[in-house]
């Protein structure tokens, strides 16, 4: 009896602690590692076309965030927290050098994690992602002074489920090519907890990597989307954006929305190859 009593006070103080994770790693394949980050509102599902590819070459280390997908929702400061758990995961399991890939907001991690001191990180990949959103969608305005208690997010936040789900939908056209794609995006936003969705999209637009990119000496490597806006505005975009990265590699894919794994896993795949086997 006090052995199950024991077992019974461990599981629940496991499992409560696990709770208030703001990230989940999963583990597969074998080789040298590979730290995989999905975009805003994605679970690690996305990345199911590269980890099919990789698995046998490198380890994956796949994060979740909490509040996306099946992960329990933390309090307030969701991003800050995701930080800090993803650059401890990394210093933790620091034994061989690490290449980190993120989409998206992920790519934005990616370079806030470049910028870190006494990181073991050999490489960075953006997919998709830019170091200051807010810029991009606020011109001028100080992301510093984006708050919570907003018009938008107070609208965010008392919509239906189903004019939430009416949304997604919406912006899953603009995000992935197909329709089977298009319903996989607007499902993984639909099943986001709303607080952490509305909450932490602020966190994202507050989150200005730009100024600390003068203080990356690893090799990034940025691929991009050339839609909906065209291959020429979005090099402009990525050209201003990383005006303070000394040096990277640049590949943009003309006909894939933001999803390049979803619309040109091939493509995409391609280069990765050309960059994680070396």
């Amino acid at each position: 009896m006090k052995r199950i009593i024991l077992f019974a006070i461990a599981l629940f103080i496991f499992s409560h602690s696990d709770a208030q994770n703001a990230i989940k790693t999963t583990v597969k394949g074998s080789g040298k590692p590979v730290l995989l980050l999905p975009g805003f509102a994605s679970d690690h599902t996305v990345w199911d076309s590269v980890i099919t590819e990789f698995i046998d070459h490198n380890e994956l280390h796949l994060v979740d965030y909490a509040g996306f997908g099946q992960i329990q929702a933390v309090d307030s400061l969701w991003l800050p927290r995701v930080l800090k758990e993803i650059k401890s995961y990394i210093a933790h399991n620091n034994t061989e050098e690490w290449t980190v890939v993120g989409h998206s907001m992920g790519g934005t991690i990616a370079t806030w994690l470049a910028a870190q001191e006494n990181l073991n990180i050999k490489q960075v990949v953006v997919i998709d992602g830019l170091p200051g959103t807010a810029a991009l969608m606020f011109p001028g305005v100080d992301p510093s002074t984006l708050i919570y208690d907003s018009p938008y997010n107070n609208q965010m936040l008392a919509m239906s489920d189903q004019q939430f789900s009416q949304m997604a939908v919406m912006m899953a056209q603009g995000m992935a090519g197909s329709p089977e794609h298009q319903n996989l995006i607007a499902e993984s936003i639909t099943k986001c907890d709303r607080k952490t969705y509305v909450h932490g999209y602020t966190d994202y637009l507050k989150l200005d990597v730009r100024p600390l990119l003068k203080q990356i000496t690893v090799p990034v490597t940025i691929i991009a989307a050339g839609l909906p806006y065209g291959v020429d505005a979005a090099t402009q975009t990525y050209k201003k954006q990383y005006s303070n990265l000394k040096n990277y590699d640049f590949h943009i894919k003309a006909d894939s929305k933001h999803f390049i794994m979803y619309d040109a896993p091939d493509w995409l795949n391609e280069k990765l190859h050309a960059i994680l086997d070396l």
